[in-house]
């Protein structure tokens, strides 16, 4: 019992911030994605703890798409209004080592954009890109934890980019969408 405990915090440790970082990027909020990634690591300690390491990373990205999908449904009025890790979004947006207040500002407001945009766009579109933009997944392990194929992630993945710049044309400045 000791040894399993032991290899599921390890496995928790690797795996729970890419869980929680799905979450909140499909679910919109952090309350929610908090509540999501303590369901997928209670299911990884009842059913994935015997999973080869190869397959682990699909299988809890399978589970957590599942598990938001649920919330969403339990959610009665899901709004747009979303909140995400501004340091990360900000970092990604301006490359500035210490930003200043006004350029700090200007990337929460650019960073509330784009999530108001990628939650526009509907599934799978969404999964695919937080999948490979956000948390770098190679095509193969979308594929695979997506449970579809190759050259179809591919494609949906362009249409989602198109999308999202479709979206965000009609928001922001022409510089920062085309920078």
């Amino acid at each position: 019992m000791l040894r399993q405990r032991q290899k599921f915090q390890k496995l928790v440790e690797q795996h729970k911030n890419r869980v929680f970082s799905f979450a909140r990027y499909y679910l919109g909020n952090a309350e929610d994605a908090e509540d999501v990634t303590q369901e997928v690591l209670l299911r990884l300690w009842h059913h994935g703890m015997d999973l080869e390491e190869a397959v682990l990373a699909a299988w809890l990205t399978r589970v957590t798409k599942n598990a938001c999908v649920d919330a969403l449904r339990k959610r009665q009025t899901y709004q747009a209004a979303v909140t995400t890790d501004t340091e990360h979004v900000a970092h990604l947006l301006i490359a500035d080592e210490a930003p200043a207040p006004d350029k700090m500002l200007e990337a929460k407001q650019i960073r509330q954009r784009i999530e108001g945009a990628l939650q526009k766009i509907g599934e799978p579109y969404r999964s695919i890109v937080v999948c490979r933009e956000i948390q770098d997944m190679a095509y193969e392990q979308i594929a695979e934890s997506l449970d579809l194929p190759l050259n179809t992630v591919k494609v949906y993945l362009h249409r989602a980019r198109k999308m999202l710049r479709e979206h965000l044309t009609t928001q922001l400045p022409y510089e920062t969408v085309n920078s």
